[in-house]
């Protein structure tokens, strides 16, 4: 009985190791400054270099999330995830605020609702620019930001 006891407490301290230590990781990586950043998060994250040290904690967490599975990403995935860095960069904090609000509330939708929202965003992207500068001229409350995606 008692070995099980040793072993249990053992194995509980083990474990108990493990998550102090990855809570421990965590709060660092919030807390990185651009500097800290190792050559292969900074070439992955170097769009936002001028803004990283005024980024919330959540947020740092979020690019180093990227930059850490950006590697694992095909070519196509690893431009996609370039462009969108590069155009969020360039974006004022009310036009991210409205970008994140944009999403959360496409996020609520039903799925099938998603689903006919995906299908008119690939027709838009078909049409000739010329046809979709008229749409955004026409309609800009619809059709503002449309060029982000």
């Amino acid at each position: 009985m008692g070995r099980f006891k040793s072993k249990l407490l053992t194995s509980l301290l083990l474990s108990s190791t493990i998550l102090i230590f990855s809570f421990s990781a965590q709060a660092e990586d919030e807390n990185v400054s651009w500097a800290q950043l190792s050559n292969e998060q900074r070439q992955v994250l170097n769009p936002l270099a001028s803004e990283w040290d005024t980024l919330r904690p959540w947020q740092r967490e979020k690019m180093l999330s990227i930059a850490r599975d950006y590697p694992k990403m095909s070519a196509d995935k690893q431009a996609l995830v370039q462009k969108r860095l590069s155009n969020w960069s360039r974006m004022t904090p009310y036009e991210r605020e409205n970008a994140r609000k944009r999403y959360q509330q496409f996020q609520a939708l039903s799925a099938d609702k998603k689903s006919e929202l995906r299908k008119k965003w690939i027709e838009y992207q078909k049409l000739p620019e010329s046809e979709r500068s008229r749409l955004r001229t026409e309609s800009p409350e619809i059709y503002t930001d449309a060029d982000l995606n």
